[in-house]
């Protein structure tokens, strides 16, 4: 039961060269990270991959459609679908790079996992006395699928760590990705139940350097998984007979996390939420790089080798005293802060939900590790970007919201394999229709512009949840819009990522790209700069692609007030999520901190802090500042791109992938 298009409609958009940004960089991120390899051998074209996504979404919408016997209508499916095609081909919006890469294809279609579709969830530990290894089993489970999680430490002294018994169990862990989840819970449950720890056998496991076909990459082979569980036991070993703490929960989710990137090819995304009070928790990343002695120093040192596979939050009150934990963040820019009352009671800020008949979102325990999406626990969400710079004017962006809210929505219609995941999101059906390029937007058509776009836009979204929501005889979404930071989806089009000022008006953007990519071949003709990377040259390229954003002021011009400024104002009138918002600030700015976090408690969800850099601070940066006389003459040398019978497998883009929540 498929839906398809018209081969004469998409055979028009094969002769137009898509609107790529960025001097090549769009063209070569698309090629990397999207472009899927066809049956033939050859990859797919710009066009193929917006008819594909866009037979994708229909499909699934014609499947539920039917199924339910709901009254589908082929005709009208045709013209919505063709205006679809050709916004998202202008990319006037586009999926989340999850989406462009798995939609329409046998992960969805045949494998059913809807889960790949999501960019991020959250999982509480409150019930661990019951739940016991689920909320770690989850972290596996959809850190490998490529979803960042969320979770939080209220399990801790929950659940007494138990010896495990002698008995022998045998386990040989089957190849597949619930294989590996399975000898976790195992491997948990060993302590949290007092079962046998397992004698594993990791003989059926793929060796190092397979291909994994579904999501792409090689195989790290089984040594990940067995340091995991070696991990486990010497951890848990020295606990036996105590109350689980916050730092063992802390500790098993980052080793998973650290597993899943050494075993699956993987980056990972963790956010971990405390209390603000908590001096261990607040002390879990004490350590640091000592150049002197080229070792860790710190109170924490045993952590160094995993705690960077989560960003450390807390869950703020508003009204209490920041002082302390903000003189914290200004050290590193940790911790970041959630304020979750205003996340449950708040859809826009100024928007009480609290007392109205949709009884506010009183259920949310926290959010995503970029914390654009308020989160229940074993919730995921899906998220949609608009790029309000590439349209004419203010009906042409509302046509748009049609479309982009729409993709989103269709997401909802799927189920995965967990229960307790399927049980909030039939009932939330929550999504985040997001925008990018604002920074842009702002000072070129102005904060009112600004405004008036996002007030019609937010009453439109809802204009067609209702519409849609009752077509597909489900459920309005519990929250719909938010502002996530973007990441290589941006790069397409060429527009600045989220709400995002550029670090400079005139730079050197740096891809890193393996060394036996076809993708090389190309670049090099066309005069680009390419050498080995400095930390792995023997697998790893770097790539440097000039970039000029003119007319917009960059971040070391914009406040860290400004900054704060923007992120409430896109917060009261677009965001009834959150806004990811990673405020940059200068050494002078530090002190003001706990100032700004007392001002702003009243008007944000979520907020995190970033130093700027004084000056690179290591080789092959991913963005290194030039001149515009040094652009132009690096501009000179390059030619079009052209990669005309490239056969390259591309890698997915993870979750919400940009350059501060994905560690």
């Amino acid at each position: 039961m498929e839906f398809k298009l018209d081969d004469k409609f998409v055979k028009q958009y094969s002769k137009i060269e898509p609107p790529f940004g960025f001097n090549g960089l769009g063209k070569i991120v698309y090629l990397r990270t999207y472009s899927r390899l066809k049956e033939n051998g050859s990859n797919e074209k710009w066009y193929e991959t917006i008819r594909r996504v866009v037979e994708g979404t229909y499909t699934i919408q014609k499947r539920h459609i039917t199924q339910h016997a709901l009254g589908w209508d082929e005709e009208k499916a045709h013209d919505s679908a063709q205006e679809m095609y050709d916004r998202m081909f202008n990319m006037k919006f586009l999926p989340p790079g999850r989406g462009l890469w798995a939609m329409g294809t046998d992960i969805i279609d045949k494998k059913n996992l809807f889960i790949a579709l999501n960019n991020c969830s959250f999982v509480s530990t409150q019930n661990l006395d019951e739940d016991l290894s689920k909320p770690f089993e989850f972290m596996m489970d959809f850190s490998m699928l490529g979803v960042g999680v969320g979770f939080d430490v209220k399990g801790a002294s929950k659940l007494r760590i138990l010896s495990p018994n002698k008995s022998i169990t045998k386990f040989k862990i089957p190849d597949t990705r619930e294989g590996w989840v399975e000898s976790l819970k195992m491997a948990l449950n060993a302590f949290f139940k007092g079962d046998s720890f397992p004698e594993f056998d990791y003989s059926l496991l793929r060796p190092k350097g397979a291909i994994i076909k579904t999501f792409g990459g090689k195989s790290s082979g089984p040594e990940p998984l067995k340091k995991l569980h070696s991990q486990i036991k010497e951890l848990l070993m020295k606990r036996v007979g105590s109350l689980i703490t916050i730092q063992d929960i802390v500790d098993l989710m980052n080793l998973i996390g650290v597993c899943v990137v050494a075993g699956n090819v993987r980056r990972t995304a963790q956010i971990v939420f405390g209390d603000p009070t908590d001096e261990d928790y607040l002390k879990l990343k004490d350590y640091h790089w000592d150049d002197t002695t080229q070792s860790f120093k710190g109170t924490r040192t045993e952590r160094a080798s995993h705690g960077w596979a989560s960003n450390n939050s807390i869950f703020a009150k508003v009204g209490m005293d920041y002082t302390e934990v903000a003189k914290q963040t200004a050290l590193n820019g940790e911790p970041g802060y959630a304020w979750l009352d205003n996340m449950r009671l708040n859809g826009r800020m100024g928007e009480n939900i609290g007392d109205s008949k949709r009884f506010g979102d009183l259920k949310v325990m926290g959010g995503n590790p970029c914390l654009e999406q308020s989160l229940e626990s074993y919730e995921m969400c899906c998220l949609v970007e608009t790029f309000p710079t590439r349209h004419d004017n203010i009906n042409d962006f509302m046509r748009t919201l049609k479309f982009a809210y729409m993709y989103a929505k269709t997401v909802t219609l799927g189920t995965t394999h967990w229960v307790e995941t399927n049980r909030v999101q039939l009932r939330n059906r929550r999504i985040g229709t997001s925008m990018s390029g604002i920074a842009q937007f702002i000072d070129t058509k102005g904060l009112k512009e600004l405004k008036a776009w996002m007030e019609e836009g937010y009453e439109t979204i809802q204009y067609y949840d209702e519409v849609y929501s009752e077509w597909f005889a489900v459920p309005r979404s519990i929250k719909t819009t938010s502002i996530k930071p973007s990441g290589t989806v941006s790069l397409l089009p060429g527009v600045t990522p989220g709400m995002h000022y550029p670090e400079s008006n005139y730079y050197i953007r740096r891809m890193r790209i393996a060394t036996n990519s076809d993708l090389l071949e190309y670049i090099k003709k066309a005069g680009y700069k390419i050498e080995p990377d400095v930390t792995d040259p023997n697998n790893t390229m770097v790539v440097e692609i000039p970039v000029a954003i003119e007319g917009v002021r960059t971040i070391s011009q914009v406040s860290m007030w400004e900054q704060l400024s923007l992120a409430a104002f896109l917060q009261e009138h677009w965001a009834d999520n959150q806004v990811s918002c990673t405020v940059t600030f200068n050494k002078h700015e530090r002190d003001q901190i706990s100032h700004a976090l007392n001002y702003f408690q009243y008007r944000l969800k979520g907020i995190s802090f970033l130093p700027k850099l004084e000056k690179a601070s290591y080789q092959q940066m991913p963005y290194e500042e030039i001149t515009k006389d040094i652009y132009d003459k690096t501009v000179e040398k390059i030619k079009e791109l052209k990669f005309n019978g490239i056969k390259e497998d591309s890698k997915p883009e993870l979750f919400c992938n940009n350059d501060t929540c994905v560690i």
